[in-house]
């Protein structure tokens, strides 16, 4: 037990099924699925079996990847992106964000009619319908600020419970939002998606290819640059969160003919985005949720219905609306599992014109989550 807790075979092993996920992506098969479903399916089995740590077992690594990995692939992606693309991207998706917003507290209160979890937990039912509304709007800093303000982190295995169910439904809304365009537009065909602006020289994604190692070490020293910035900002500044921060200063740096003249940076951010996508599977648990028996099931009934459901509302009202699947797909992603995981999902169907209005998405969930959580106990 001790060697697979090991850092750097854990780092060794995640990077071995980014490899294989992006080889088996270019197979007949794989091509349908993607490399950021791969990576998933592929470190959720090994976590499953023992053969890396799980999120109940979790080691530094994982928390390090989160902290670090995470917010410096979104700088690197985000040093190509063209702020003119927000122009067209971002009032659909942020209209299309709040309906999800919505949608995630209906989804929630049909589902507690539906499946009564209070019988099962009580008073604590209420909480759990605030947490899980809280964080598939915003993400775990809301889930936490509302079990913050009730204690509820104090109240151990059900505490556990609730997040090894919120890891396991996340991680397979993951690969919901990854196949739902590629089966929804058979079904509804699409509309037209949104056109990316024309490349121009200096962002033609071939470039990346003849990256040298000005390019690396500009890249390197950018990325935690802006890093150490971001922190530093937020100890003045506690109320700013550090993502915002990091990827202003990112969104900024783009529009420089320097920093767009740099090569690499786009596959950078990408592998660093399937590292962290590698440790979202590890964390898809099954046996957690099992061990917990009856109350995990209730758990687990309650938590995907309501994500179901908010599924269900985004696929009938974007589809009505604007019919663009990768579109909504993203940002049903962002309201599910956060700016992170969405702006993987814009990477994965080649959306660039996205990718910001992913991030700018995630980061308006964290704002509304915790009212949206308060609320639905109140009502309840």
């Amino acid at each position: 037990m001790e060697f697979i807790s090991d850092p750097i075979y854990v780092l060794t092993v995640l990077c071995l099924m980014v490899i294989l996920a992006v080889y088996a992506s270019k197979t007949r098969i794989g091509q349908k699925l993607g490399a950021a479903l791969l990576v998933i399916l592929f470190t959720a089995v090994l976590a499953n079996i023992n053969l890396i740590p799980t999120a109940s077992n979790s080691i530094p690594l994982y928390s390090g990847i989160f902290k670090y990995v995470a917010p410096l692939a979104i700088f690197f992606l985000l040093l190509k992106v063209n702020i003119t693309t927000i122009k067209q991207a971002g009032l659909p998706m942020i209209g299309l964000f709040l309906v999800g917003s919505l949608a995630t507290t209906f989804g929630v209160l049909i589902a507690w009619v539906i499946t009564s979890p209070e019988n099962v937990f009580g008073e604590n039912g209420k909480i759990i319908a605030g947490m899980l509304t809280g964080t598939y709007t915003g993400g775990s800093v809301n889930f936490n600020a509302v079990a913050l303000e009730y204690g509820f982190q104090e109240k151990g295995a059900l505490y556990a419970g609730v997040i090894a169910v919120d890891n396991v439904v996340t991680t397979l809304w993951i690969m919901v939002t990854l196949a739902m365009p590629v089966v929804l537009k058979k079904i509804w065909p699409a509309k037209a998606t949104l056109k990316q602006p024309a490349q121009t020289e200096d962002t033609d994604q071939p470039e990346d290819e003849s990256m040298d190692l000005t390019d690396l070490m500009w890249l390197l020293f950018l990325g935690l640059a802006a890093y150490l910035i971001a922190e530093l900002i937020k100890v003045w500044l506690p109320q700013v969160p550090s993502i915002l921060t990091l990827s202003t200063i990112g969104i900024l740096l783009a529009q420089t003919q320097f920093v767009a003249r740099l090569k690499g940076s786009h596959y950078l951010g990408l592998y660093l985005v399937y590292i962290f996508l590698a440790v979202i599977g590890a964390y898809c648990e099954i046996s957690a949720v099992i061990e917990l028996k009856n109350l995990g099931m209730t758990l687990l009934l309650f938590t995907g219905l309501a994500v179901v459901l908010h599924g269900l509302i985004m696929i009938s009202v974007g589809g009505l609306l604007y019919r663009d699947w990768q579109m909504i797909a993203i940002v049903s992603q962002a309201n599910i599992g956060g700016g992170t995981t969405a702006l993987a999902l814009a990477e994965s169907f080649d959306r660039q014109e996205l990718v910001l209005p992913a991030i700018l998405v995630g980061s308006l969930g964290s704002a509304l989550g915790t009212y949206l959580g308060f609320f639905v106990i109140y009502i309840l």
